[in-house]
């Protein structure tokens, strides 16, 4: 009987939380993630080349996502590309140290532009100096 009764309880609050009016929580699926001051990540694509960020966990699965920023103004030029070519994205990209050269899975050389843009709602975010990475793509 305790069994029978842990059991229901278990379901209720399973099916409670899975109502289309519950938002995840931040804990378990934050809608940012912090990258930091947007001057010392210009600085790193600058001097290393973009931020490549392997295997990001996220409720629709894993992601590598890179990050990239063009021009003089930190607070501006960020673009955000998924670590594959375009329409393939079973073949994961390394990245040549220090440059924003790119291999892909059958040793083709690609800049960082010729990466896939994301095709959902994932983008870098400017807040208070700080960068993001905005997930709420993964997360809806």
């Amino acid at each position: 009987a305790f069994f029978i009764v842990l059991g229901l309880i278990t379901w209720g609050v399973a099916a409670w939380l899975s109502d289309s009016e519950t938002e995840p929580s931040e804990l378990l699926a934050p809608r940012r993630l912090e990258l930091g001051s947007v001057q010392g990540r210009a600085t790193d694509v600058a001097e290393d080349g973009p931020l490549l960020f392997s295997e990001l966990s996220t409720i629709s699965g894993e992601r590598s996502l890179v990050v990239h920023h063009e021009g003089d103004d930190p607070r501006a030029g960020w673009r955000i590309f998924y670590a594959f070519p375009p329409d393939r994205p079973t073949c994961p990209v390394t990245q040549v140290r220090g440059t924003a050269t790119f291999v892909d899975c059958d040793g083709n050389e690609l800049d960082v532009t010729e990466l896939s843009p994301p095709t959902e709602d994932v983008r870098p975010v400017v807040e208070d100096q700080l960068l993001y990475l905005d997930l709420r793509a993964f997360s809806e």
